[in-house]
């Protein structure tokens, strides 16, 4: 561990909001990396690339790679195929963990929803310096709680309100291993990464410097 974290108990950090600080195991953690990089390099040079998204207000300085569905920022929409390409399937690693994931955050959450289709993931990458501005992730059909996995560097996350980016809002050191579940009365709350701290990694997660964030959602009703 280049930095020591001292040790933190699962929390409901807001109605719908379930935290399990070091829910996944240094094992489980390089595992995943190592699969999204073997993904991500098969699929390099392709439509379904791992890329930075442009916005209307410019680059995310997060990267994003896409299994199962794929979010089109030009036509705003999930599609199964980008320019004669198929979108990746989902793994059955992230799959099976979906399923222990929920049941897990509802013994925190109990209102959150007992049922989830993990249809997609989303991959972002934070390399060092990189955030993410608060934002809403209500283009799914489906009200289905958002499976979060974190592997890397510590960031803080912040989880706002549902009626706009301003406070109340509640701030979150979420660090290598991590789980966040949100749904219920806070799917539709906006929500983001503040900073990311560099050299904060544990040694053996499989990442050298920056942040891996995993979300899974089920899209379909």
């Amino acid at each position: 561990m280049l930095f020591f974290t001292p040790p933190r108990s699962p929390a409901k950090i807001a109605p719908g909001v379930a935290h399990l600080p070091g829910w996944l195991g240094l094992d489980q953690q390089r595992q995943l990396v190592e699969e999204m990089r073997d993904l991500a390099a098969k699929y390099a040079g392709t439509p379904m690339a791992m890329y930075r998204p442009k916005l209307k207000s410019g680059w995310m300085s997060v990267h994003q790679f896409h299994l199962g569905r794929y979010w089109d920022y030009r036509n705003y929409r999930y599609q199964d195929v980008i320019d004669g390409v198929r979108v990746p399937p989902m793994t059955e690693s992230l799959t099976s963990l979906a399923g222990t994931a929920l049941a897990a955050a509802r013994r925190i959450a109990p209102e959150l929803d007992s049922h989830l289709i993990p249809e997609m993931a989303l991959i972002n990458y934070y390399p060092p310096g990189a955030a993410m501005g608060m934002h809403l992730d209500d283009f799914e059909e489906a009200n289905k709680p958002v499976i979060s996995l974190s592997i890397g560097d510590e960031a803080i996350f912040r989880m706002g309100n549902t009626e706009n980016r301003n406070k109340p809002w509640r701030d979150v050191l979420v660090a290598s291993g991590d789980l966040v579940v949100f749904g219920g009365p806070a799917r539709y709350a906006y929500h983001g990464i503040v900073k990311v701290t560099p050299g904060t990694l544990p040694e053996g997660c499989g990442l050298d410097q920056g942040r891996i964030n995993i979300t899974i959602r089920q899209v379909k009703k």
